[in-house]
């Protein structure tokens, strides 16, 4: 309740997930994964950590991103990781990644005639 609304950032685009999560994960030494759920406004509401890996490698299982999600009322996700060499570009392993996560969150969500009795 302290907290005033303008105090949680709003995600406009790129520029500023970078802007918030650049001083979280700039002196990382090892990879990191982490997830930025945004309500229906687009504002943060949490930042969990998913995985931490070595210095090259991580492991993330949709699972543990998905089970994430549902603690909290998020309406969309963001991916969030880093490349402690200071490379940004994307690895085979993160696009092949990223595209299990999407999949995965393609999974049409159950209708409510699929819970009556």
């Amino acid at each position: 309740m302290e907290e005033s609304p303008n105090d949680t950032p709003t995600i406009h685009g790129p520029e500023d997930v970078a802007k918030f999560f650049l001083p979280i994960m700039l002196h990382k030494t090892k990879e990191q994964f982490m997830l930025a759920l945004l309500d229906t406004k687009n504002k943060i509401i949490a930042t969990p950590t998913i995985s931490i890996g070595s210095l090259s490698a991580l492991v993330v299982h949709p699972r543990e991103v998905f089970a994430e999600t549902i603690k909290y009322p998020c309406a969309s996700i963001i991916l969030v990781h880093n490349h402690p060499s200071g490379d940004p570009t994307p690895s085979r392993e993160d696009i092949a990644v990223t595209e299990r996560l999407v999949k995965a969150g393609k999974t049409p969500a159950p209708k409510d005639e699929d819970y009556a009795d």
